[in-house]
């Protein structure tokens, strides 16, 4: 299981959590008060196997930014690492930053196995408005590029 996601170039380095999915079958972030936390989909593979990991967390909440506030700014070719129980660190490399809209969420896109080891990090994004909170997911795809 993993227990921390650090990406250099942004300045996260945060603990994980394990989450699930809520009543409507969307990924479960981690809630507002553990702001800091990240949270692992335990419905999905351990960062590093063959499938796709995936890795969520808030953007911001009510006091202020949270874990994954700068996510939108990595770009490809940046290295996110999730260190691993095993005394392992997976280290991947990203190759897609997007926003996509949560109304026709392209699910199978975003979590389909692509064959390889691949992580997902999932924070909101778009446009917020009080009414509906946020349009959008930042989606950061990235692909396993060693295991230390």
């Amino acid at each position: 299981a993993p227990l921390r996601v650090r990406a250099p170039a942004v300045r996260i380095d945060a603990p994980i959590t394990e989450v699930g999915l809520d009543p409507e079958g969307w990924i479960e972030p981690p809630p507002p008060e553990e702001n800091r936390l990240a949270g692992w989909f335990t419905g999905a593979v351990t960062p590093g196997e063959r499938g796709t990991a995936v890795v969520v967390g808030h953007v911001d909440v009510p006091g202020g930014r949270a874990v994954f506030y700068d996510l939108g700014a990595l770009r490809q070719g940046h290295r996110v690492e999730i260190a691993r129980r095993d005394g392992r660190t997976a280290v991947f490399t990203v190759y897609g930053v997007e926003v996509v809209p949560k109304e026709g969420f392209p699910a199978e896109r975003v979590y389909g196995d692509s064959g390889a080891p691949e992580l997902r990090l999932i924070t909101c994004g778009g446009t917020f408005t009080e009414e509906n909170g946020y349009a959008g997911n930042v989606v950061v795809s990235a692909r396993l590029s060693e295991v230390r």
